[in-house]
């Protein structure tokens, strides 16, 4: 079974659509310039009402303490995504004040890229491993790009990571072919807008997920 994480939800009926689809996690965004940002009062209301079992995360980009200790306080969450050019040691840090797992996303473009990760792998409890955002981006993540899978086709890590980064309903048999993934990470892949999920798109997406058992990945050439 691979597990998918459906993230940027904004509304109830987006966090309502994911658990009916199968979720294993639930992102909430929180970064200004993200059309799936969410205030610590909305991100409330929906991580009180997603049903139990769900793992709910909270994606930030370079947060302060200060920020994090209002969320945390205010906000009921099971981790901490780190999506900014947070260190090996600032995760470190930020695991031992609250007290939460960390996952830290890591973008690809290039095989140079592949070293950062195990020096994130040393001190966090997740990778998430993304394509690297545009240089003239503004958002660090969710921008429905996806890098050359090849670069991690065969590879392992000794703990557990996401694939993101471009996944489809269409594109994610493949995706998960070639990579070995279990776990997935979604978010621009299954909007009918910009921040707009859409219900039959999340069910189409774990499905698609779900279509062939994990063979052995590709190896590069």
């Amino acid at each position: 079974m691979i597990k998918v994480k459906f993230c940027g939800l904004t509304t109830p009926d987006a966090v309502q659509a994911a658990a009916r689809a199968g979720a294993a996690y639930v992102g909430f965004v929180f970064f200004p310039k993200s059309p799936r940002h969410l205030s610590i009062e909305q991100a409330r209301t929906l991580a009180q009402d997603t049903p139990a079992g769900i793992v709910k995360v909270a994606l930030t980009v370079n947060a302060t303490d200060a920020f994090l200790d209002q969320l945390t306080k205010n906000v009921p969450l099971d981790m901490l995504q780190l999506h900014g050019h947070e260190t090996p040691a600032r995760v470190t840090e930020i695991k031992a004040r609250y007290g939460l797992p960390v996952m830290k996303a890591v973008g690809l473009e290039k095989a140079d890229d592949l070293t950062k990760i195990s020096d994130y792998a040393a001190v966090c409890d997740q990778l998430l491993i993304d394509a690297k955002p545009p240089r003239q981006g503004i958002l660090p993540g969710g921008n429905g790009l996806a890098f050359d899978w090849r670069l991690i086709a065969g590879r392992e890590w000794p703990l557990p990571w996401m694939l993101a980064g471009g996944l489809t309903p269409e594109t994610v048999p493949a995706a998960v072919q070639m990579t070995g993934a279990r776990q997935l990470d979604v978010s621009s892949g299954v909007e009918t807008a910009p921040g707009v999920k859409g219900a039959g798109l999340m069910s189409a997406f774990m499905a698609a997920a779900q279509c062939h058992p994990i063979e052995t990945p590709i190896e590069t050439m």
